[in-house]
């Protein structure tokens, strides 16, 4: 579904990504795992057109590297920053309607379902969202970027600050969603959640790709995780 081949990408002077391989399964579920500042966010942010990017993006066969970001997400591609965007001075319920691409067409994802999932958003959902608290805005972030009804999904670092029950919250989020059929591109620095749902694993160093395997294969390769993982 989603086939990334020698991307590249620069902040200014700076080579960030040195190219970068991976790919994403329809229905499959990956982690992009690594230590912060090695390039895992900008990976999705040039898949995504955020940053320009040099190399090959395909999505279903099309090569999308270089297309604005509306264009991306058109043909199907949702992400879910780390930055936890909303529209505070909106309800609940109109930043979900916002996520949407077609009212008139019921996908995997409604208003109403996003709602019964979480009932600290359906006791808000006519309040500002400005009012939530940063794992509730983790949630609407994650379930409007599913009223797209993508095919696949970026997410990056949505327990990042968050208290465990939410973080349990958000597992169990990414898990419905791969239940429904969606791939997952997931950037997660907490190896316990990204080894628990993932079929496959990247480890990220250095703006390259260090390891690829199942979270089985990460877990028996202790070099890989003292270099590249451990603090």
């Amino acid at each position: 579904m989603l086939e990334v081949s020698n991307l590249h990408a620069y902040y200014g002077k700076s080579h960030i990504l040195q190219g970068v391989d991976l790919h994403v399964a329809g229905g499959e579920v990956v982690s992009l795992i690594g230590r912060n500042g090695v390039g895992r966010s900008t990976t999705v942010k040039a898949i995504m057109g955020e940053v320009p990017p040099r190399g090959s993006v395909k999505f279903k066969g099309r090569e999308i590297g270089g297309l604005p970001s509306y264009r991306i997400a058109r043909l199907g591609i949702g992400y879910v920053p780390e930055h936890r965007d909303i529209f505070p001075e909106l309800t609940v319920r109109q930043n979900l309607m916002l996520g949407m691409k077609d009212a008139k067409r019921e996908g995997r994802w409604t208003i109403q379902g996003s709602l019964d999932m979480f009932p600290n958003l359906a006791a808000r959902a006519d309040a500002p969202a400005g009012v939530l608290s940063g794992g509730e805005k983790q949630m609407l972030t994650m379930c409007r970027t599913m009223m797209g009804d993508p095919d696949l999904v970026m997410i990056d670092e949505p327990t990042e600050g968050l208290a465990p029950l939410i973080v349990r919250q958000v597992g169990e989020l990414i898990a419905e969603i791969a239940r429904r059929g969606v791939a997952i591109l997931l950037v997660e620095q907490k190896l316990s959640i990204a080894l628990d749902i993932s079929h496959r694993v990247y480890v990220m160093g250095h703006g390259r790709i260090v390891f690829e395997g199942t979270p089985a294969d990460l877990k028996a390769n202790d070099s890989v995780r003292r270099e590249w993982l451990e603090v």
